[in-house]
């Protein structure tokens, strides 16, 4: 079936064949960058997770700790104290009502991995490319969960300070090239991984929109490609606009992606991307013939 995304995930689970998937975000932080403290306790969480399944999400992807510059570093106690109740009850929840949608845990820790995936969480979302903390490829390898392999330069603390690449592209390309061969050697099935350049994540503005000109050559892996544009700063960059006024241009940056073969996008609006997702599947065909060498 081309242009169609599947993605192999926990418990021999295959999400798809699907023309796209949108990640809906659930942030269980006092600090994100866009809506910390919003959804902070695990009522909360759990309750901002059912909306984004009423509007349309495929994967919720819960995270304890924020990843931007300034955020301070959180232990895997509380981390696991954040994450694990809001997992367990989303994907009771998701059970009980026989229903497509998935969980994914947000978080580059081993620990806080394996207990997700224990709680029901199918999927880890990692910035780290199992760099952080080597003993995720050990929890990647015995559950076999999907995993979207993220380039980061240096880590989220510093990661804005001075930026500098010869070429990001080629040099992203790089990382993922010897990403993937360490993560098959140690027994992490391929067609669990999905790449995503980490857009943000250690780069400039430049950098960033270097990254989106080129989005195409990612797609070389025969991997599915997933984006994260949600309201980041390259928009406030770009145009100067505050964080809660970057909704926009956050939809045209992602039509502009799936036109040109990406995938799977992680949202905080979930229901207007899902529009926007099926906008672009209407008028732009390119876009479901697998641009990304995806089938």
């Amino acid at each position: 079936m081309h242009g169609l995304v599947h993605w192999n995930v926990s418990g021999g689970r295959v999400l798809g064949p699907a023309p796209f998937f949108v990640v809906g975000i659930v942030n269980v932080t006092p600090d994100s960058f866009y809506d910390g403290g919003a959804h902070a306790t695990p009522e909360a969480g759990v309750a901002h997770g059912l909306k984004l399944i009423e509007d349309g999400a495929h994967i919720l992807d819960v995270g304890g700790e924020s990843t931007r510059p300034t955020a301070e570093r959180v232990g895997t106690g509380e981390e696991l104290r954040r994450v694990v109740p809001v997992v367990r009850e989303l994907a009771r929840h998701i059970r009980e009502k026989e229903l497509d949608t998935v969980v994914s845990v947000d978080t580059y820790k081993a620990a806080t991995a394996a207990a997700a995936l224990e709680a029901g969480a199918v999927i880890v979302n990692d910035v780290s490319g199992c760099r952080y903390d080597p003993e995720l490829i050990d929890v990647l390898a015995q559950y076999q969960p999907g995993y979207v392999l993220m380039h980061c330069q240096g880590v989220p603390g510093s990661m804005q300070n001075e930026p500098s690449y010869v070429d990001v592209v080629d040099e992203i390309m790089d990382f993922f090239d010897q990403r993937l061969r360490t993560l098959t050697r140690a027994g992490v099935p391929e067609e669990n991984i999905v790449l995503d350049p980490g857009v943000g994540f250690g780069k400039t503005l430049e950098h960033n929109l270097e990254i989106l000109r080129n989005i195409e050559i990612f797609g070389r892996f025969g991997l599915p490609v997933y984006v994260g544009l949600s309201n980041k700063s390259l928009w406030g960059a770009l145009l100067g606009l505050e964080t809660d006024q970057r909704q926009n241009a956050t939809q045209v940056g992602t039509a502009l992606l799936a036109s040109r073969g990406v995938q799977i996008h992680r949202v905080h609006e979930v229901a207007m991307t899902v529009q926007t997702m099926r906008i672009v599947q209407a008028i732009d065909r390119r876009s479901v013939r697998g641009r990304l060498g995806v089938e």
